[in-house]
């Protein structure tokens, strides 16, 4: 523990020293009526005609690449939709840039602090955890800690007595994926606050030896290995088969979501998706690395959290190489890419790593709304253009980015005033539409047959239900959760 307080406050004077000083430099001399730009709403193809004489409107839909040409203060960037339409009427988060603009004064303006303030500072939460242990297939642990509200700041876990929820509660299920470092932030209680608040059930998943999870066997969860989380998602829905199942993940615990979400397609039991500060290009940003202070810190965080299973990590890997490695890329190597207790490194097993780990790997068979949150500033992630697949964003009609010019990584901590996060807001907000727009659209289709219209079905875009394409053993079929079909692409 001396360690890690140690690390952090080197961290925090070396990674914000200079930008502090730097950027209250900067502020003295800029346009304060930069945080007055318009939001922008980006979507593929040319912009709707509008006649002279109209009113004028709300920014319209822009081609692909005005992102880049200028930096408004928040942007929706996808692919024209009846749901992006429907979440700009519906979701005020989308559409309030001043939501999301900083004073320049204020520390909230410069994004290693709001990373900083996310990750590390103390909150005295309310929320508490009662913790399932679920056993896999092979004997591994992972561990569902279900929030609970109540009990005092002061008062600690063990004093509340273990409550589960009945299986016939109709509440809505919030499946949270935190980093893949296994770090529980600040911002993920706060996430749980804010949607204890709001009427879900909050579910944090931690993987095997993460978060005080015993490590029952000799393995490791991959980056974007997803068996583990199938299991727990099988689970909660034996748990609560009458609940809807929203997932959120923060970070690098993004990859295992989209991995999820790719690898079962139509069949993951999952409503909507958020993703907050995601990480896209993980093989890249494993070689290349965060600036050094973030790289450094989360290194060691990383040693820390293994050394407890050091003789038995010792059986499988080449401990003394683990924990000599000073690079995320390298301790990655040395846990699943070398062959034998000599460290030996196997010819193309990095490439071959990333194969089967990459979270974009089968995002085409991403069947759900998934809304991913990020920022300009991001000091984790990397610069914009090179870090965010807007590809990805202009193509896909299952994919929206929201994209602000402040936040840091996982930051997003705008004002004083308000106790949510708006990246909070802005997903709840996301979970609420979409799920009001597919029963909008079922209830026309509905309306539609019983006028005997037979001929409504046609506007409706089609897909056969799929299984997940490694593991036939996954059964979900998300059409027996509910009846909706993917008009929202059109």
């Amino acid at each position: 523990m001396l360690e890690w307080m140690s690390a952090v406050c080197m961290l925090v004077l070396v990674a914000t020293f200079w930008p502090v000083l730097k950027r209250l430099l900067e502020a003295c001399t800029s346009d304060t009526e930069q945080t007055n730009k318009p939001v922008q709403v980006q979507q593929e193809g040319p912009p709707p005609a509008t006649p002279a004489a109209a009113a004028p409107k709300p920014p319209g839909p822009q081609g692909p690449g005005a992102a880049q040409a200028q930096a408004p203060q928040l942007a929706f960037i996808c692919k024209p939709s009846a749901l992006a339409n429907y979440l700009l009427q519906h979701c005020k988060s989308f559409c309030r840039a001043d939501s999301t603009a900083a004073p320049a004064w204020s520390w909230r303006s410069f994004p290693a602090l709001q990373t900083l303030f996310g990750a590390l500072w103390p909150h005295e939460s309310t929320v508490h955890f009662v913790r399932d242990h679920l056993q896999l297939t092979d004997d591994g642990l992972v561990a569902l800690d279900w929030a609970v509200g109540g009990g005092g700041a002061s008062g600690g876990a063990h004093h509340i007595k273990r409550r589960r929820t009945s299986s016939n509660s109709t509440s809505p299920i919030l499946l949270i994926i935190p980093n893949s470092f296994g770090k529980i932030t600040r911002n993920v209680l706060k996430l749980c606050e804010a949607a204890l608040s709001h009427g879900y059930l909050p579910v944090v998943f931690n993987r095997r030896s993460q978060n005080s999870t015993p490590l029952s066997t000799v393995k490791l969860q991959q980056f974007g290995d997803p068996a583990d989380l199938r299991e727990a998602v099988r689970y909660i829905r034996y748990r609560q088969p009458a609940s809807r199942l929203y997932a959120v993940s923060e970070s690098t615990g993004s990859g295992l979501l989209l991995s999820y979400l790719g690898e079962c397609g139509s069949s993951s039991y999952v409503t909507a998706a958020a993703c907050l500060s995601p990480i896209f290009r993980c093989q890249s940003w494993f070689e290349s690395g965060p600036s050094w202070p973030f790289n450094w810190a989360l290194v060691l965080y990383q040693k820390i959290c293994l050394s407890r299973y050091r003789t038995a990590l010792s059986e499988v890997i080449h401990t003394d190489s683990l924990f000599s490695s000073s690079s995320l890329r390298s301790m990655e190597e040395v846990l699943f890419c070398q062959a034998g207790l000599k460290g030996v490194q196997v010819e193309g097993a990095w490439e071959a790593y990333w194969e089967r780990n990459d979270p974009l790997r089968d995002v085409d068979e991403v069947a759900i709304p998934v809304l991913c949150v990020c920022s300009r500033d991001d000091p984790v992630r990397g610069e914009s253009q090179a870090t965010l697949p807007l590809e990805l964003f202009e193509s896909n009609p299952h994919f929206f980015l929201l994209l602000s010019a402040q936040g840091g990584h996982c930051g997003f901590s705008m004002s004083e005033e308000d106790p949510m996060l708006w990246s909070h807001q802005a997903l709840l907000e996301f979970f609420r539409a979409t799920t009001d727009f597919f029963a909008a659209e079922e209830r026309s289709k509905l309306a539609a047959r019983r006028r005997g219209l037979s001929g409504a079905g046609k506007s409706f875009r089609h897909r056969s239900v799929s299984t997940c394409k490694r593991q036939p053993v996954c059964s979900h079929n998300i059409h027996a959760i509910y009846n909706w079909q993917r008009s929202y692409t059109r």
